[in-house]
C-alpha cells in the first residue's frame, strides 16, 4: 500500500466512512473506544479539600474509579494497598491517620502506574513530587496545579489515542489477504492484538528507562515486584 493509500485511507477514517473488512469487530471496537472516553484521571473538582480517614479514602477511589473495574468484584485500591505505598515511601505517612488531598492526589498517580510498573520505578518516578510538592511548595506551583495540568492533558489526548486506536485495527485488517475466509477475522484480530500489545510492551519500556535515567541509572533491585 503506497503513502497515497495510506493517507486516503487515514482521511477516511477520519471520517467515519470506510467501510470494514471485519465490521462486527470494528463495531465492537468503536463501543469499547466510547466506552473508555469515561475512563479517565478523576476530576480536580470531585477531590476534597477536607483531610480523610483511610475508609473515607478507599470509598473516594472506589465510587472515583469504579468504572475502570474489569470485574464487579475487583477491588480499585485497597487498605493493604495504601499501607504497602506508605511503607515503600511511594506516598507520606498520614497525619493523625488522616490523608490529606495531596495524598489523595498522589494515589491517584500511583493508581494508573501500578498494574504495569514495579514499586520501585512509581517511587522514582514520584518521589520528586512528593519531595518539592508534598504538603506545599515555596515555588508558587502546587501538587494541585500539576494533577490540573496532568489531567487537561490526558483529556486532549483522547480523541488522538482513539484515532490511533482505529487506525492500528486497519493495519491489523490488511493483514493475511490470503488465509482462508473462515480464518482471517480471527487472525485479523490476533494481529490486532500484538500490535496493541507491541505499542504497550514499548511505551513500558521507555517508561522504565525514563525511570532508570532518573534514578541515575542504578535502579533498586529490592523493589521489583507490583503492588
Amino acid at each position: 500500500m503506497n503513502d497515497n493509500t495510506n493517507n486516503e485511507r487515514k482521511n477516511s477514517e477520519s471520517r467515519g466512512d470506510l467501510p470494514s473488512g471485519n465490521p462486527k469487530l470494528e463495531a465492537f471496537l468503536r463501543r469499547v473506544l466510547a466506552n473508555e472516553e469515561d475512563i479517565k484521571y478523576v476530576s480536580p473538582n470531585a477531590i476534597p479539600a477536607l483531610d480523610l480517614y483511610m475508609d473515607q479514602i478507599t470509598t473516594f477511589m472506589e465510587m472515583q474509579l469504579q468504572r475502570s473495574r474489569r470485574y464487579p468484584d475487583d477491588k480499585i485500591m485497597t487498605k493493604t494497598m495504601i499501607n504497602n505505598y506508605t511503607k515503600n515511601k511511594l506516598i507520606p505517612p498520614p497525619v493523625k491517620k488522616k490523608y490529606s488531598k495531596e495524598h489523595l492526589l498522589l494515589l491517584i498517580f500511583v493508581y494508573y502506574m501500578k498494574d504495569f510498573l514495579s514499586i520501585g520505578d512509581i517511587k522514582t518516578l514520584i518521589e520528586p513530587l512528593t519531595e518539592k510538592y508534598f504538603p506545599k511548595s515555596e515555588q508558587g506551583l502546587s501538587l494541585t496545579d500539576i494533577y490540573q495540568s496532568v489531567y487537561e492533558l490526558e483529556l486532549s489526548q483522547i480523541g488522538a489515542l482513539k484515532q490511533d486506536m482505529l487506525d492500528l485495527f486497519h493495519v491489523a485488517e490488511d493483514t493475511f489477504p490470503d488465509a482462508p475466509k473462515e480464518d482471517r477475522a480471527y487472525l485479523n484480530q490476533f494481529a490486532f492484538i500484538c500490535l496493541l500489545s507491541f505499542d504497550v510492551y514499548m511505551k513500558k519500556r521507555i517508561i522504565e528507562h525514563m525511570a532508570d535515567e532518573m534514578a541515575g541509572n542504578n535502579p533498586d533491585p529490592k523493589a521489583k515486584k507490583k503492588k
